[in-house]
């Protein structure tokens, strides 16, 4: 039952956001920035899970497990006789230092520079409009939830009694796993599992799902397995996980591949990759009576407000997709509504939503994929590039993958776009303002691209799509009009 209150005539600042991670931080700063009062309430670290456990930390050991990789393969690019030696203590103690170099632009100290009232403590809500820090209360007409999300810790038997990691702790070790066992076949896992064969692990992945990376197209899919095998990984799909065993100071997963055949996995350290879950407990909303969906994650309408009408809510809390750059433009939204909701409230819009998996080659999409337009029955002319094609891809030895590009047929309107290659994550920025700016690719076509670039794909695939416009009368009259200005000698 929810709690009754009645709601103050006066507050002592304008929004309280609850959570200093990606979204906690941006609607903050907007508050601040158009001269609200604002207080940011953090129970631990300013930065959130991006800074200090996600994006951050992740993308900084890529980084070192990709030049490992280039030793390994440097006889590719004329080098003989190098060898190298992977610190790993040293390769994780530069994931802190980057860390570090990183966390004053989410510090305590600039954000109250910038306006913002930081407040270090655990939030509990009173009521809609009044939270507590240890023996402070405070109001605010509005307030955000921007708490974030944990690693989902799956119910299999045996899992209590192992040691695992997960996204959250595991940049606490030190000692590189000569076994590592990772659980799940999402971007984390995948993108972790190959950085860790690269620095030197046996890695093998066990997913439940049919293909890795379940979200993206199958063929997408397939490049990103076809790499993990050749650089040593075993993968194993679709694969469900039993039980876990303990066997003095080794482990084993028993799992049961699609074939209904059980088999038994040794591994020295367990990765978990399964997901993760809303923070959305422990602070209150049960008694206010916020509602939440079945994963946990706060329900909220269009303008990204709750079902107590006070309490808004932005980033991983409420998804519906867990992404720093959407926790930031949800918080945009939430904010701007919270603050001049009484004069227009926005609806948050999802129309175009780029996300990228940093593997090794990345893949990015934006926009509709095959499997998903063929689910909601969505006609589509589908445009492929493979990397091979793309001149600077072959003079930097990258030529797997694609470029692949969905239109609506007979006209140039991208639905949307699929890459998976070296730099996905940026060449598909250039798709990315085409749906936004509502062009197609005729105008890409006709943009001029530097030479040799790898953006030079994306004209490259235009040109392609072009081509195959053209109807095959249309070139059979071409041919008799040339023939015919060849015979009649004719000028200009």
């Amino acid at each position: 039952m929810a709690l009754k209150a009645r709601r103050p005539r006066h507050f002592d600042r304008n929004l309280i956001v609850i959570g200093a991670g990606a979204a906690g931080l941006v609607a903050a700063l907007i508050a601040a920035t158009v001269r609200a009062r604002v207080t940011l309430i953090e129970k631990q670290q300013m930065g959130g899970e991006c800074l200090n456990t996600g994006c951050v930390p992740s993308k900084t050991l890529l980084r070192s497990a990709k030049v490992a990789h280039l030793l390994r393969t440097s006889s590719t690019y004329g080098f003989k006789n190098i060898s190298y030696q992977v610190d790993f203590n040293a390769v994780m103690q530069r994931v802190q230092d980057t860390i570090a170099a990183l966390a004053p632009q989410d510090s305590v100290e600039r954000f109250t520079r910038l306006g913002v009232e930081c407040v270090q403590g655990t939030a509990r809500l009173i009521d809609p409009w009044q939270v507590a820090v240890g023996e402070r209360r405070l109001t605010a007409p509005h307030i955000i939830i921007a708490t974030g999300s944990r690693p989902l810790i799956p119910s299999i038997p045996g899992l209590e009694d192992i040691p695992c990691l997960h996204s959250d702790n595991f940049w606490t070790i030190r000692t590189l796993p000569e076994r590592l066992l990772v659980l799940g076949g999402g971007p984390i896992a995948c993108e972790l599992a190959q950085a860790m064969a690269r620095l030197g692990s046996r890695v093998t992945l066990v997913e439940q799902a049919k293909t890795l990376l379940p979200n993206e197209d199958n063929d997408i899919s397939a490049y990103i397995e076809d790499v993990f095998q050749e650089e040593g990984i075993t993968v194993h799909r679709p694969c469900t996980a039993l039980s876990f065993h303990r066997e003095g100071p080794a482990f084993r997963l028993r799992c049961q591949g699609q074939d209904g055949q059980e088999r038994d996995i040794a591994f020295d350290q367990l990765l978990l990759a399964t997901g993760r879950r809303p923070n959305s407990q422990g602070f209150g909303l049960e008694a206010l009576g916020v509602a939440r969906r079945a994963d946990g994650s706060i329900a909220v309408d269009a303008g990204l407000r709750s079902s107590v009408p006070s309490l808004l809510a932005c980033g991983d809390v409420t998804g519906p997709f867990r992404f720093t750059h959407l926790a930031s433009h949800q918080a945009w939204y939430a904010s701007v509504n919270a603050l001049f909701g009484a004069l227009r409230r926005l609806r948050v819009d999802y129309s175009i939503i780029p996300w990228a998996t940093f593997t090794d080659p990345e893949v990015a999409t934006v926009g509709l994929n095959e499997q998903q337009a063929k689910k909601q029955g969505i006609r589509y002319q589908c445009t492929r590039l493979p990397m091979e094609s793309v001149d600077r891809a072959r003079m930097e030895g990258c030529t797997r993958g694609m470029i692949k590009v969905l239109t609506t047929p007979g006209r140039d309107r991208i639905l949307g776009a699929s890459i998976v290659a070296e730099h996905a994550a940026e060449l598909i920025t250039e798709y990315i303002s085409a749906m936004k700016g509502r062009y197609g690719l005729n105008r890409i076509l006709g943009t001029l691209h530097i030479y040799p670039g790898w953006a030079d794909g994306n004209q490259r695939l235009a040109g392609q799509w072009k081509r195959a416009q053209a109807p095959q009368w249309a070139w059979k009259w071409l041919e008799r009009y040339h023939r015919w200005r060849r015979r009649e000698g004719l000028r200009g």
